[in-house]
């Protein structure tokens, strides 16, 4: 079996996250939807407008968000359209809070080890394919954030992210921290839901992990810490576990000295299992072949 390409570059510019998608050979149909992380009012690190306009304006793409499941900025439609303001996320381009209003896409899960539905933002059925431009990162509760991280907590609702971070178990907000599962059944939701989003785009989606500002922190976080390594690069793929899988394999690496305060949190949350369970689903693989470009 052919492993899958992950593309490489250690050039860290907007004009190379467009080579990074155009070394893809793919044209993502129709209207595309940009799935990225908005930033928590008061988090420094998050990838910010002018950073990414050049690959939403080649895409032709609206960027979209939804709504959090927990206290912030951002945590119900009109806190999170000021936020949208004060980041300048509508300056350049259209914005779509995917579950501003209305009742939730639902998404089937076939297989899943812990879900059986997931619920996304009802205007995600608005787009015909879907980039995923993930900031490559620490998390709190999943060790990191990436691809599969964008493609599950990031597309689902507020409800949605509910029933992921309790595994299941309830989808009512007011009762999210009275439910917080053993680790690795939230680790296996993550990847239950990212599945659905794949099955639901079927093909039609690429994926861009920026490996700057790395933090052990999400941008989710509005005291997150300071960076805690060197950029690395920029990684482009057609496949959600692979690209994830080389940006772990890419911080393992690293000669930097502090590279061990992101393995901590990310073996503490015991994070690689997200992408073991995701590959056990079968909509990517593990085994991949970096291809740097930068040496072409």
């Amino acid at each position: 079996m052919e492993k899958a390409k992950v593309y490489f570059t250690s050039e860290i510019t907007p004009q190379s996250i467009v080579k990074m998608y155009e070394v893809l050979k793919i044209e993502l149909p129709g209207k595309v939807a940009v799935k990225l992380h908005s930033g928590e009012r008061g988090n420094r690190n998050y990838l910010k407008p002018d950073f990414v306009r050049p690959i939403v304006e080649r895409v032709k793409g609206t960027v979209v968000e939804c709504n959090t499941a927990y206290e912030g900025a951002r945590n119900s439609t009109e806190k999170h359209r000021r936020l949208i303001k004060e980041h300048e996320w509508d300056k350049y381009f259209p914005f779509d809070l995917l579950d501003s209003e209305g009742n939730d896409l639902e998404l089937n899960i076939r297989n899943g080890k812990v879900l059986e539905k997931n619920y996304v933002g009802k205007n995600l059925a608005n787009y015909d394919s879907l980039l995923v431009l993930s900031h490559f990162k620490g998390h709190a509760m999943g060790g990191y954030g990436g691809a599969l991280k964008q493609l599950s907590i990031g597309c689902a609702s507020a409800e949605g992210k509910t029933l992921i971070h309790t595994a299941g178990v309830t989808k009512n907000q007011l009762e999210l921290f009275d439910n917080i599962p053993e680790q690795d059944r939230f680790l296996e939701a993550m990847a239950d839901a990212a599945s659905s989003v794949v099955e639901y785009f079927d093909g039609r989606i690429a994926y861009i992990n920026v490996m700057k500002n790395i933090s052990v922190d999400c941008d989710c976080d509005s005291n997150a810490s300071l960076p805690c390594m060197k950029d690395i690069g920029i990684l482009a793929s057609t496949d959600p576990i692979a690209i994830d899988q080389a940006s772990l394999d890419l911080i393992y690496k690293s000669t930097d000295p502090n590279k061990h305060k992101l393995v901590e949190r990310i073996e503490s949350r015991h994070g690689i299992h997200t992408i073991e369970a995701a590959e056990k689903l079968g909509f990517g693989s593990r085994e991949y072949e970096l291809i740097d470009i930068d040496k072409r």
